[in-house]
Protein backbone atom coordinates (compact mmCIF):
# COMPACT_ATOMS: atom_id res chain seq x y z
CA UNK A 1 0.00 0.00 0.00
CA UNK A 2 1.43 3.00 -0.78
CA UNK A 3 2.40 5.35 2.05
CA UNK A 4 0.84 9.18 0.06
CA UNK A 5 -2.11 10.17 2.05
CA UNK A 6 -3.97 13.02 0.43
CA UNK A 7 -6.04 15.07 2.94
CA UNK A 8 -9.30 16.61 1.40
CA UNK A 9 -12.73 17.96 2.63
CA UNK A 10 -15.33 16.64 1.21
CA UNK A 11 -14.90 12.65 -0.43
CA UNK A 12 -17.94 11.60 -2.10
CA UNK A 13 -18.45 7.27 -2.96
CA UNK A 14 -20.55 6.84 -5.80
CA UNK A 15 -21.58 8.30 -9.13
CA UNK A 16 -25.25 8.45 -10.21
CA UNK A 17 -27.98 11.09 -9.55
CA UNK A 18 -27.20 11.25 -5.78
CA UNK A 19 -23.25 11.89 -6.25
CA UNK A 20 -23.30 14.43 -8.85
CA UNK A 21 -25.82 16.70 -7.50
CA UNK A 22 -24.12 16.33 -3.97
CA UNK A 23 -20.64 17.52 -5.49
CA UNK A 24 -22.61 20.04 -7.48
CA UNK A 25 -23.64 22.11 -4.42
CA UNK A 26 -20.27 20.35 -2.57
CA UNK A 27 -17.85 22.47 -5.02
CA UNK A 28 -20.28 25.70 -5.04
CA UNK A 29 -19.88 26.11 -1.35
CA UNK A 30 -15.97 25.89 -1.82
CA UNK A 31 -15.24 22.19 -0.32
CA UNK A 32 -13.36 20.78 -3.02
CA UNK A 33 -15.13 17.72 -3.26
CA UNK A 34 -13.34 14.82 -4.23
CA UNK A 35 -15.80 11.97 -6.30
CA UNK A 36 -14.71 8.20 -6.83
CA UNK A 37 -16.98 6.97 -9.01
CA UNK A 38 -17.27 2.55 -8.55
CA UNK A 39 -17.12 0.68 -11.23
CA UNK A 40 -19.82 1.89 -13.08
CA UNK A 41 -19.60 5.31 -13.77
CA UNK A 42 -23.07 7.00 -13.86
CA UNK A 43 -24.74 4.32 -11.65
CA UNK A 44 -27.54 2.35 -12.55
CA UNK A 45 -29.23 5.31 -15.19
CA UNK A 46 -26.27 4.28 -17.21
CA UNK A 47 -28.66 1.00 -18.29
CA UNK A 48 -31.20 2.83 -18.86
CA UNK A 49 -31.65 4.08 -23.00
CA UNK A 50 -34.59 6.56 -22.50
CA UNK A 51 -35.30 9.08 -18.93
CA UNK A 52 -38.67 10.31 -19.57
CA UNK A 53 -39.48 11.64 -16.20
CA UNK A 54 -36.46 13.85 -14.94
CA UNK A 55 -37.38 17.37 -15.20
CA UNK A 56 -35.72 19.99 -17.92
CA UNK A 57 -35.52 17.33 -20.66
CA UNK A 58 -38.41 18.30 -22.07
CA UNK A 59 -37.90 15.74 -25.10
CA UNK A 60 -36.16 13.22 -22.81
CA UNK A 61 -33.05 11.86 -23.15
CA UNK A 62 -30.47 9.21 -23.11
CA UNK A 63 -29.53 7.90 -19.67
CA UNK A 64 -25.79 7.75 -19.97
CA UNK A 65 -25.88 11.07 -21.60
CA UNK A 66 -27.96 12.65 -18.93
CA UNK A 67 -25.22 11.06 -16.71
CA UNK A 68 -22.36 12.61 -18.37
CA UNK A 69 -24.44 16.32 -18.62
CA UNK A 70 -24.07 16.11 -14.93
CA UNK A 71 -20.23 14.98 -14.48
CA UNK A 72 -19.99 17.93 -17.00
CA UNK A 73 -21.55 20.36 -14.66
CA UNK A 74 -20.20 18.97 -11.28
CA UNK A 75 -16.46 19.48 -12.99
CA UNK A 76 -17.18 22.94 -14.36
CA UNK A 77 -17.27 24.16 -10.62
CA UNK A 78 -14.39 22.13 -9.22
CA UNK A 79 -15.55 18.44 -8.88
CA UNK A 80 -12.24 16.14 -9.31
CA UNK A 81 -13.61 12.98 -10.47
CA UNK A 82 -11.82 9.86 -10.13
CA UNK A 83 -12.58 6.61 -11.89
CA UNK A 84 -11.85 4.15 -8.71
CA UNK A 85 -13.70 2.09 -6.31
CA UNK A 86 -13.40 2.07 -2.12
CA UNK A 87 -12.02 -1.03 -0.87
CA UNK A 88 -11.67 0.10 2.74
CA UNK A 89 -13.09 2.31 5.24
CA UNK A 90 -11.72 3.60 9.04
CA UNK A 91 -14.68 6.29 10.23
CA UNK A 92 -13.62 8.42 12.81
CA UNK A 93 -16.72 8.28 15.41
CA UNK A 94 -15.74 11.83 17.05
CA UNK A 95 -17.12 14.83 16.15
CA UNK A 96 -14.51 16.60 12.98
CA UNK A 97 -12.76 13.51 13.61
CA UNK A 98 -10.49 12.16 10.00
CA UNK A 99 -12.46 9.54 8.32
CA UNK A 100 -10.03 7.40 6.42
CA UNK A 101 -11.01 5.23 3.34
CA UNK A 102 -8.89 3.07 0.67
CA UNK A 103 -9.02 3.08 -2.90
CA UNK A 104 -8.56 0.18 -4.93
CA UNK A 105 -6.63 -1.26 -2.03
CA UNK A 106 -3.69 0.99 -2.49
CA UNK A 107 -4.11 4.55 -1.85
CA UNK A 108 -5.41 6.10 1.67
CA UNK A 109 -7.84 9.39 1.76
CA UNK A 110 -8.21 11.12 4.23
CA UNK A 111 -11.63 13.10 4.34
CA UNK A 112 -13.42 15.65 6.83
CA UNK A 113 -16.39 14.74 5.51
CA UNK A 114 -17.93 12.24 3.11
CA UNK A 115 -21.01 11.66 0.87
CA UNK A 116 -22.11 7.93 0.10
CA UNK A 117 -23.85 7.88 -2.71
CA UNK A 118 -22.92 4.25 -3.61
CA UNK A 119 -26.47 3.22 -4.63
CA UNK A 120 -28.73 0.01 -5.22
CA UNK A 121 -28.24 -3.10 -7.80
CA UNK A 122 -31.94 -4.52 -9.17
CA UNK A 123 -31.57 -8.17 -8.92
CA UNK A 124 -32.05 -10.08 -12.15
CA UNK A 125 -32.84 -13.29 -13.29
CA UNK A 126 -28.91 -13.87 -14.54
CA UNK A 127 -30.18 -15.70 -17.89
CA UNK A 128 -28.01 -14.52 -20.68
CA UNK A 129 -31.43 -13.66 -22.88
CA UNK A 130 -32.49 -11.18 -20.19
CA UNK A 131 -29.64 -9.89 -19.61
CA UNK A 132 -28.66 -9.17 -23.11
CA UNK A 133 -31.81 -6.96 -23.10
CA UNK A 134 -31.63 -5.05 -20.40
CA UNK A 135 -32.54 -1.59 -21.90
CA UNK A 136 -33.91 -3.23 -25.18
CA UNK A 137 -37.41 -4.12 -22.84
CA UNK A 138 -36.05 -5.57 -19.93
CA UNK A 139 -36.67 -3.23 -17.05
CA UNK A 140 -36.01 -3.30 -13.07
CA UNK A 141 -38.09 -0.29 -13.01
CA UNK A 142 -41.69 0.47 -14.00
CA UNK A 143 -42.56 3.81 -12.65
CA UNK A 144 -38.98 4.64 -14.64
CA UNK A 145 -39.93 2.89 -17.77
CA UNK A 146 -43.51 1.83 -18.16
CA UNK A 147 -44.55 4.66 -19.90
CA UNK A 148 -43.35 3.12 -23.05
CA UNK A 149 -45.11 0.74 -23.43
CA UNK A 150 -48.33 2.15 -23.32
CA UNK A 151 -51.31 0.26 -24.64
CA UNK A 152 -48.69 -2.94 -24.76
CA UNK A 153 -48.58 -6.16 -23.05
CA UNK A 154 -46.28 -6.78 -20.49
CA UNK A 155 -44.91 -9.37 -18.00
CA UNK A 156 -43.89 -8.68 -14.14
CA UNK A 157 -41.95 -11.69 -12.22
CA UNK A 158 -41.87 -11.35 -8.45
CA UNK A 159 -44.02 -12.50 -5.99
CA UNK A 160 -43.69 -9.68 -3.13
CA UNK A 161 -44.91 -6.07 -2.90
CA UNK A 162 -42.84 -4.42 -5.13
CA UNK A 163 -44.23 -7.03 -7.27
CA UNK A 164 -47.83 -6.32 -7.12
CA UNK A 165 -47.25 -2.81 -6.65
CA UNK A 166 -45.36 -2.52 -9.90
CA UNK A 167 -48.30 -4.88 -11.84
CA UNK A 168 -50.81 -2.39 -10.47
CA UNK A 169 -49.08 0.89 -11.90
CA UNK A 170 -48.74 -0.87 -15.34
CA UNK A 171 -52.11 -2.35 -15.79
CA UNK A 172 -53.24 1.29 -15.67
CA UNK A 173 -50.81 2.14 -18.86
CA UNK A 174 -50.73 -1.38 -20.40
CA UNK A 175 -53.41 -3.50 -22.15
CA UNK A 176 -52.38 -6.41 -20.13
CA UNK A 177 -49.77 -7.24 -16.75
CA UNK A 178 -49.10 -11.11 -16.59
CA UNK A 179 -47.11 -11.96 -13.42
CA UNK A 180 -45.24 -14.94 -13.15
CA UNK A 181 -45.09 -16.11 -9.80
CA UNK A 182 -42.42 -19.02 -8.70
CA UNK A 183 -44.12 -20.80 -6.06
CA UNK A 184 -48.08 -21.12 -5.77
CA UNK A 185 -48.67 -18.00 -3.32
CA UNK A 186 -47.36 -14.55 -3.87
CA UNK A 187 -45.42 -13.39 -0.40
CA UNK A 188 -47.02 -9.73 -1.02
CA UNK A 189 -49.27 -8.42 2.20
CA UNK A 190 -52.39 -9.49 1.90
CA UNK A 191 -53.59 -5.69 0.74
CA UNK A 192 -51.42 -5.83 -1.95
CA UNK A 193 -52.63 -9.03 -3.02
CA UNK A 194 -56.15 -7.89 -3.03
CA UNK A 195 -55.23 -5.02 -5.67
CA UNK A 196 -53.72 -7.33 -7.77
CA UNK A 197 -57.15 -9.58 -7.98
CA UNK A 198 -58.93 -6.47 -8.59
CA UNK A 199 -57.58 -5.39 -11.09
CA UNK A 200 -59.45 -6.92 -14.50
CA UNK A 201 -56.34 -6.87 -16.86
CA UNK A 202 -53.70 -8.47 -14.55
CA UNK A 203 -53.12 -11.92 -15.26
CA UNK A 204 -51.65 -14.43 -12.32
CA UNK A 205 -49.27 -17.52 -13.42
CA UNK A 206 -47.86 -19.67 -10.36
CA UNK A 207 -45.56 -22.06 -10.12
CA UNK A 208 -44.31 -20.20 -13.37
CA UNK A 209 -40.50 -19.23 -14.52
CA UNK A 210 -39.09 -17.60 -17.23
CA UNK A 211 -37.15 -19.89 -19.46
CA UNK A 212 -36.07 -17.77 -21.76
CA UNK A 213 -36.69 -14.03 -23.46
CA UNK A 214 -37.33 -13.84 -26.59
CA UNK A 215 -36.26 -11.31 -29.87
CA UNK A 216 -32.93 -10.38 -30.99
CA UNK A 217 -32.69 -6.91 -29.96
CA UNK A 218 -36.05 -6.02 -28.57
CA UNK A 219 -37.99 -7.82 -26.19
CA UNK A 220 -40.59 -10.23 -28.36
CA UNK A 221 -41.61 -12.40 -25.84
CA UNK A 222 -41.01 -14.59 -23.03
CA UNK A 223 -41.01 -18.37 -23.09
CA UNK A 224 -42.37 -19.37 -19.40
CA UNK A 225 -41.69 -22.81 -17.77
CA UNK A 226 -43.97 -24.36 -15.13
CA UNK A 227 -41.65 -26.21 -12.89
CA UNK A 228 -44.10 -28.06 -11.30
CA UNK A 229 -45.15 -30.18 -14.61
CA UNK A 230 -42.25 -28.84 -16.85
CA UNK A 231 -44.83 -27.51 -19.87
CA UNK A 232 -43.48 -23.89 -21.44
CA UNK A 233 -45.56 -21.69 -23.33
CA UNK A 234 -44.07 -18.83 -25.18
CA UNK A 235 -46.43 -15.59 -24.17
CA UNK A 236 -46.15 -12.57 -26.38
CA UNK A 237 -45.08 -9.58 -24.84
CA UNK A 238 -42.89 -6.26 -25.58
CA UNK A 239 -41.87 -5.59 -22.00
CA UNK A 240 -40.44 -7.66 -18.92
CA UNK A 241 -40.18 -6.13 -15.62
CA UNK A 242 -38.35 -7.81 -13.47
CA UNK A 243 -39.33 -7.23 -9.48
CA UNK A 244 -37.47 -9.42 -7.40
CA UNK A 245 -35.63 -6.55 -5.24
CA UNK A 246 -32.63 -4.56 -4.79
CA UNK A 247 -29.21 -4.70 -2.93
CA UNK A 248 -27.88 -1.63 -1.81
CA UNK A 249 -24.52 -1.24 -2.13
CA UNK A 250 -23.16 -0.91 1.44
CA UNK A 251 -21.09 -4.44 1.69
CA UNK A 252 -18.29 -2.40 2.54
CA UNK A 253 -20.10 0.24 5.42
CA UNK A 254 -20.90 -3.13 7.66
CA UNK A 255 -20.53 -3.31 11.05
CA UNK A 256 -19.49 0.74 10.72
CA UNK A 257 -22.78 2.79 9.88
CA UNK A 258 -26.40 1.89 10.95
CA UNK A 259 -28.50 -0.26 8.44
CA UNK A 260 -31.29 -2.05 8.33
CA UNK A 261 -32.02 -5.91 7.69
CA UNK A 262 -32.15 -5.73 4.03
CA UNK A 263 -29.02 -3.43 4.38
CA UNK A 264 -29.81 0.08 3.24
CA UNK A 265 -28.31 2.82 5.43
CA UNK A 266 -30.36 4.42 8.12
CA UNK A 267 -30.23 7.89 8.39
CA UNK A 268 -31.60 10.29 10.97
CA UNK A 269 -35.15 11.86 10.33
CA UNK A 270 -35.79 14.04 7.71
CA UNK A 271 -31.36 14.69 7.32
CA UNK A 272 -28.87 12.33 5.49
CA UNK A 273 -26.70 11.78 8.85
CA UNK A 274 -25.81 8.48 9.26
CA UNK A 275 -25.13 7.69 13.14
CA UNK A 276 -21.27 8.76 11.91
CA UNK A 277 -20.53 12.77 12.76
CA UNK A 278 -19.37 13.71 9.37
CA UNK A 279 -20.71 10.71 6.85
CA UNK A 280 -23.83 11.17 5.51
CA UNK A 281 -25.72 9.11 2.45
CA UNK A 282 -27.39 10.35 -0.29
CA UNK A 283 -29.80 7.86 -3.06
CA UNK A 284 -30.86 4.92 -3.43
CA UNK A 285 -28.04 3.68 -0.79
CA UNK A 286 -30.97 4.83 1.90
CA UNK A 287 -34.42 4.99 -0.27
CA UNK A 288 -35.94 2.07 -0.92
CA UNK A 289 -39.17 3.19 -1.47
CA UNK A 290 -38.91 5.65 -4.36
CA UNK A 291 -35.46 4.90 -6.11
CA UNK A 292 -36.39 7.76 -8.49
CA UNK A 293 -33.22 9.83 -10.25
CA UNK A 294 -34.85 12.58 -9.48
CA UNK A 295 -35.59 11.79 -5.76
CA UNK A 296 -32.24 11.06 -5.51
CA UNK A 297 -31.02 13.79 -6.87
CA UNK A 298 -32.70 16.03 -4.03
CA UNK A 299 -31.06 13.65 -1.02
CA UNK A 300 -27.78 14.82 -3.05
CA UNK A 301 -28.13 18.13 -2.92
CA UNK A 302 -29.19 17.52 1.46
CA UNK A 303 -25.93 15.80 1.63
CA UNK A 304 -23.75 18.44 0.60
CA UNK A 305 -25.81 20.58 2.27
CA UNK A 306 -25.59 18.84 5.42
CA UNK A 307 -21.68 18.36 5.30
CA UNK A 308 -21.62 21.91 4.72
CA UNK A 309 -23.20 22.40 7.68
CA UNK A 310 -21.37 20.09 9.51
CA UNK A 311 -18.11 21.64 8.80
CA UNK A 312 -18.50 25.24 9.53
CA UNK A 313 -19.86 24.14 12.83
CA UNK A 314 -16.69 22.95 13.52
CA UNK A 315 -14.86 26.61 13.14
Amino acid sequence: MSDTIERIKCLIIGSGPAGYTAAIYAARADMNPVMYTGMQMGGQLTTTTEVDNFPGYPDGTDGTVMMNDLQKQAERFGTEVRFGMITKVDFSTEVGGIHKVVVDESKTIEAESVVISTGATAKYLGIESEQRLIGGGVSACATCDGFFYKGQDVVVVGAGDTAAEEATYLANICSKVTILVRKDYMRASKAMQHRVEKTSNIEVLYNTEIDEVLGESVVEGVRAVNNQTGNKIDIPVTGLFVAIGHTPNTGIFKDVLKMDETGYLITEGKSTKTNVPGVFAAGDVQDKEYRQAVTAAGTGCMAALDAERYLGALN
